[in-house]
């Protein structure tokens, strides 16, 4: 084969796994849309300009953290709070960042800044599992940018409704944030273990939440990861519905 045909091969097959990595996370970035309607919006609202609430989502680009950012911001909260806060609610990716160290950390600075920054809970579920040993930098690539590029589409659509429609924080569209996380926890269930995790973090969560006690989720999150540690200690990991690990 020639080098001419060669290269024209190799960039088909780059091409090829972007546009893998666009359709498969396609389905995420419809439920995001609304989440990112709300970000939008609610920054608008809590007296953000048009400017700052859209380069919010495009050097923020995490959705729970903006908007627990922008809450703070709107009640008087001290930098200092801010950057605390949004570090604990942020801390997650560093687990993700662990889980594709063996992947990315081979590829050069260029690539492992901008996977790095495109980072989040729908990348790194597009790329774990059965992926993750074929991981492939442009299939993240695609499914990174494409959900970076949907987020900012979004945010600029909640923006520019918030100015026409008041309190629209009101409507429900929260629920995009419920519906997300569920998409993605519910297809990685395939063992004793994180399902336990699972029932755990929903029920602890819930009746932390109802008796208001600080820290809920913080304190359903650390039961829910020690209970699947300890189930699978204990169950060495049997396979959910004769699934593999």
């Amino acid at each position: 084969m020639s080098s001419a045909l060669l290269a024209t091969h190799q960039r088909e097959s780059k091409f090829r796994e972007f546009l893998k990595g666009v359709l498969v996370v396609s389905p995420l970035c419809i439920a995001i849309l609304p989440w990112g309607i709300l970000a939008g919006s609610y920054a608008l609202n809590s007296g953000l300009s048009f400017l700052q609430s859209q380069m919010l989502s495009a050097l923020v680009f995490a959705g729970s953290a903006q908007l627990v950012v922008i809450g703070l911001m709107h009640a008087g909260a001290g930098l200092f709070t801010i950057l605390l806060t949004t570090a604990f609610i942020a801390s997650r990716h560093f687990l993700y960042a662990l889980a594709l160290r063996t992947f990315i950390s081979l590829l050069p600075r260029r690539w492992r800044m901008v996977l790095g920054f495109l980072l989040t809970d729908e990348l790194f579920a597009a790329c774990a599992g059965e992926r993750l040993a074929a991981f492939n930098r442009w299939y993240a690539l695609g499914a990174g940018s494409w959900l970076y590029l949907c987020w900012n589409i979004a945010t600029f659509a909640g923006i520019v409704a918030g100015k026409f429609i008041p309190n629209l924080e009101s409507l429900g569209l929260d629920f995009a944030i419920a519906a997300t996380f569920i998409a993605i926890v519910i297809p990685s269930i395939k063992n004793i273990a994180t399902l336990i995790s699972v029932l755990v973090a929903m029920m602890l969560s819930t009746v932390l939440a109802v008796l208001n006690i600080s820290g809920a989720l913080m304190i359903a999150s650390l039961s829910a990861m020690m209970a699947g540690f300890f189930c699978e200690k204990l169950l060495a990991n049997r396979p959910l519905y004769g699934a593999n690990r």
